[in-house]
């Protein structure tokens, strides 16, 4: 066997390795989104989503807090994520909104999910990405733009 052969199916190994890493084990796992019980769907156990619903704390995130008429301020929030880039609202219900989130490399689709609570005046919130291990946080800074669009617009109040 050749040094030559060993540095090849090293390289090789190399790369199937980041392939493997980058995309995470967990790409082959079931993809959940949507309600259960009225309820947004448990984050999974891979550190790449947060929820207003989360029982772990470190994928806890505060939900919107609504201030002034809520029809209002579910349409503005609607209006505010669907103007957000590479998003596409797939699912909807009265009070319940799915939406597809593209990475700018068009490599992964996280979901972003608003639940609205009218009588607690908040909208419970969840993004995920459906593979990879870890996310660099951007579920959470998704979460949050929103939440400063919200705020901006007068519809959630700050915090």
């Amino acid at each position: 066997m050749s040094l030559k052969y060993l540095n090849r199916s090293g390289l090789l190994l190399l790369i199937i390795a980041v392939i493997v890493f980058t995309s995470g084990c967990a790409a082959f796992t079931e993809h959940r989104a949507g309600l259960v019980d009225g309820m947004l769907t448990e984050c999974p156990q891979w550190p790449r989503c947060v929820s207003s619903q989360e029982t772990d704390q470190d994928k806890l995130i505060e939900p919107y807090r609504l201030q002034g008429d809520v029809d209002t301020a579910w349409r503005e929030a609607r209006s505010a994520l669907f103007a957000m880039p590479r998003t596409t609202i797939v699912a909807e219900q009265n009070n319940y909104i799915h939406a597809e989130v593209i990475s700018p490399w068009r490599f992964y689709t996280d979901d972003f999910e608003l639940l609205l609570e009218p009588a607690e005046r908040v909208i419970q919130v969840r993004s995920s990405g459906r593979i990879g291990y870890y996310d660099f946080n951007v579920n959470r800074d998704r979460v949050e733009a929103l939440r400063s669009e919200l705020t901006r617009l007068g519809v959630t109040e700050s915090y």
